[in-house]
Order: C-alpha cells, then structure tokens, then sequence
C-alpha cells in the first residue's frame, strides 16, 4: 500500500488562501502533492511562492464570495485548468463585533453570506462536478469552535459556525453515497486577521491563553495536517465529522 495521505495529481480549491489558516491549507496541501487553485479577494502572492516552493502548480482566482456571483466561476476557471476537482476546502470566512442588542442586519447578512450560504452553494457546485465524473471528492468545511460554543459579541459568526457544522452533517448524509466526504475542521485559536482584536487586548487574550492545554495560539501552519489528513485516502470512512484543532481547549 502507498502513502495514504499522498495527493499527487489531485487538485484542490482552497477559499480564503491569501492569508492565515487558508494560506496554511494551501501549503500543506501542496506538500502532500496537490495542484492548489486559491481563491481571495487580494493579492495571493506569497501564497503562489509557498506551493510553488513545495513543487505544486498554482491558479490565483480572484473572488468575492460575499455573493454567489463567482460560484460557477471558481469551478469553470479551475476545470479549464487542470480537469478535475478532488477537493474543495471551505475557508473563506469573516466575522463582525458588537454586543446583542446593537448587532445589525448588514453585520448580520455579510458574515452570512460569506460564511454559510457561498458555502453552500460552491460545495453544490463543486460536488455537481464530482458527482458527473463518478469520481468522488472531498470537501472540507472551516467550522470553528464557536460550532460548539457560544462566545460573545460575535452573534452573526456564531451561528454561521454552528450552522456549517449541521450543513457539514446533512451534506455528508446525502453524499456520502455518492463517493463524497464532507468533513469539517474546528480551528481554536489561531493568529490570524480575524483574532487579531482579541489578540491586541490583552485581559482577554490572557485569559484565552490561560485556557489553552497548549499554552499558546495556533499558527496556521498546525491546521495543515488536518486537512490533509480530511482530503486523503486516510479518511476514506471518515462522514460527517467537525475536527477540533484547537491546542485543547475544548478539552479544559
């Protein structure tokens, strides 16, 4: 038996791939020997010189997935590259801030968009695709510990994660039988653009820390492994499941 958790010749779509966890997917994606069509809204430059470094070809695809405008794009301009899509990981993702009783609809739509319904409806466009060439695939969603719990000041991003995780859920029951996992990874806390309001206080990033088994924030480099692992013949049996990677923390 070969390298269960070798990607050569496969190609992945990675969202959100500029920067952070995407960038850290991508990467390690690359390395396992996959073909990485990255997917943002700014430049993915460095992104481009980390998966080539790891010997991987690159497609820069520039996407606002805060409509469904780019949808079909994204799976048209990386057909037309390569052929094939083996796996889509679901990372793109914002989050806004402010108490309960302030929160507002535009807040609320924007994470919305972006973090559950482009989610959705590039996943249906990309399992289309595999469904069509009776090949399979994988997808692999970006949940978040705030899928498991509730946090605070974050209502819209809190529901969109608790969201992903049920649609992680029903999409894996209905494809799972057509030769499609759908999975999930529960990043805890990671230096990333998103924490870095949390990161910059710092009573509560004392007291994050002070929680974390690990003693320190991930780097997005940590979350790589994990999404090999999802998007690899390593998971073949592996439905349905939302992955913590999270130093511990759910664990305290």
């Amino acid at each position: 038996m070969g390298n269960p958790f070798d990607l050569t010749g496969q190609t992945a779509i990675v969202t959100g791939a500029n920067t952070g966890i995407g960038q850290g997917i991508a990467v390690a994606l690359a390395r396992a020997g996959a073909a990485v069509a990255a997917v943002g809204r700014s430049s993915m430059a460095e992104t481009q010189r980390l998966v080539e470094d790891a010997g991987a070809p690159f497609l820069e695809i520039r996407a606002d997935l805060g409509t469904l405008e780019p949808v079909e794009r994204i799976v048209a301009e990386t057909l037309a590259w390569r052929g094939r899509i083996d796996t889509l990981v679901n990372n793109a993702g914002i989050i806004r801030r402010a108490d309960a009783l302030d929160f507002t609809e535009q807040d609320w739509d924007d994470v919305m968009n972006v973090n559950l319904k482009s989610v959705f409806f590039l996943s249906q466009a990309v399992a289309r695709h595999m469904v069509s060439r009776e090949g399979g695939g994988r997808i692999v969603n970006i949940a978040s510990l705030l899928s498991f719990q509730g946090g605070i000041r974050i209502p819209s991003y809190t529901a969109s994660k608790s969201g992903l995780a049920g649609l992680t859920r029903l999409l894996a029951c209905e494809w799972a039988g057509k030769g499609i996992n759908v999975n999930a990874i529960a990043p805890g806390y990671f230096v990333t653009n998103n924490t870095e309001a949390l990161r910059q206080d710092a009573v509560r990033s004392e007291q994050i820390l002070a929680r974390i088994p690990a003693g320190r924030w991930g780097d997005p480099s940590d979350i790589g492994g994990a999404a090999v692992f999802l998007a690899s013949p390593a998971a073949a049996y592996v439905h349905g499941i939302v992955l913590p990677v999270d130093g511990g923390w759910l664990a305290r």
